[in-house]
């Protein structure tokens, strides 16, 4: 990892910090097929004197992270992801304007070498986060997932040879986006994940205030539950960014 990104607890509070996290609420979209998210008043201030609720959630639902055992069988899990991998720099590759043209957009090797020729070289142990604009369509599930009358979802992700080319040759350790799946919605097998877990990296998914990070330099604060044996976890994630010169 390129050791100019990790945080520094004695200038910290002059960082600046924007939430990545979308909000839980019973509207969220949900996987086709997976556990729905549900949330119960439990106690209340006039009859037990304190308030809770109880909710239900798949480790998969809302903004989340998940590890290479989601289809590795005995692969890392999610109470054994090391600690110091919850940490990360990240590198944002905006891709708004091609999501639009053409929902099923896969970001190509070419797409990463022209980030790099304005960027500049993707650092060793980034996550590589991926922006379409689909964290706009959070509130909307239907738009979000964009089926077909086939069934068939429509939304843009990483194609698995610019992962292939990411993990070989510039070292990343995870993958975000602001849709629901790494991969574009239309790949039932999704390859491209397939690939970050098989190099044992973790995948980000339905992430929010990406119009708000740098292109590279912002360090990645990622919270979650250590679920024995789960295949990640609903998340909070935080991204941290250094002052600029005239804020030091």
């Amino acid at each position: 990892m390129d050791m100019t990104f990790q945080l520094s607890l004695s200038n910290l509070q002059t960082w600046h910090v924007v939430d990545l996290t979308q909000p839980l609420r019973s509207t969220i979209p949900i996987w086709p097929g997976d556990p729905s998210f549900s949330i119960q008043p439990w106690a209340s201030y006039t009859k037990d004197g304190y308030f809770i609720n109880q909710i239900s959630i798949g480790e998969h639902s809302g903004t989340h992270w998940a590890t290479p055992n989601t289809f590795i069988k005995g692969a890392t899990s999610a109470d054994a992801v090391p600690v110091e991998k919850m940490i990360a720099p990240s590198v944002v590759i905006d891709i708004r304007d091609q999501a639009v043209q053409n929902p099923d957009y896969q970001l190509s090797v070419a797409d990463v070498e022209a980030w790099e020729q304005v960027n500049g070289r993707v650092p060793s142990g980034s996550i590589v986060i991926l922006f379409t604009g689909w964290q706009d369509k959070w509130n909307h599930p239907t738009a979000f997932f964009n089926q077909d009358t086939q069934g068939v979802m429509h939304f843009p992700g990483f194609g698995v040879e610019a992962v292939g080319f990411l993990i070989s040759q510039r070292q990343i350790v995870g993958l975000g986006t602001d849709t629901h799946g790494a991969d574009p919605g239309s790949d039932g097998e999704c390859a491209a994940s397939r690939v970050m877990y098989a190099a044992n990296g973790t995948i980000l998914e339905c992430l929010g205030g990406l119009d708000q990070l740098p292109a590279v330099g912002a360090t990645l604060v990622i919270g979650g539950l250590s679920i024995e044996g789960g295949s990640g976890s609903p998340a909070r994630i935080f991204a941290f960014m250094p002052p600029t010169d005239t804020q030091k």
